[in-house]
């Protein structure tokens, strides 16, 4: 079957050996073989054997658990900044952290709902986003004019 990776390290496919099939957290699935093509990944999952059982699975989310990969130190799950509440670095709230987009280039893109209801893009760089507390719950930019 066809995967289109939400993970910015496909090759965790790999290493972890097996994956959940959508919201069925109790059965592992081991995986059987992995290949590449561009961007997609291409898996061979154990019991299923033929494309029309593959078509029945068509749009649903295969899951890795967080365990199986060490996170660099200052990087995230998007799924830990979803939710998180958004300050200047002057104490003034700003929003809520809505969504992550990867960009072609070399950073993400941080999406926050303001108080107002408006969509604030924040480029997921150092020089505007100071700093990511996820015990804390928030998360301090420094924007620049202009941009919220």
């Amino acid at each position: 079957m066809r995967i289109y990776p939400l993970t910015d390290y496909p090759e965790r496919f790999e290493e972890v050996g097996w994956v959940f099939l959508g919201d069925d957290f109790d059965k592992k699935i081991k995986i059987q073989k992995v290949r590449y093509k561009k961007n997609i990944v291409i898996l061979k999952l154990e019991g299923i054997d033929s494309i029309e059982q593959v078509e029945l699975l068509r749009n649903r989310y295969l899951y890795i658990p967080r365990e199986s990969r060490e996170l660099p130190e200052d990087t995230y799950y998007i799924d830990d900044l979803i939710g998180l509440k958004v300050y200047l670095v002057d104490g003034d709230y700003v929003g809520v952290m809505e969504d992550v987009f990867s960009t072609a280039g070399a950073n993400d893109v941080y999406v926050i709902r303001s108080q107002e209801g408006r969509e604030i893009m924040i480029p997921a760089v150092g020089e505007f986003v100071k700093e990511i507390d996820i015990h804390g719950g928030r998360i301090t930019i420094d924007p620049i004019e202009g941009m919220i």
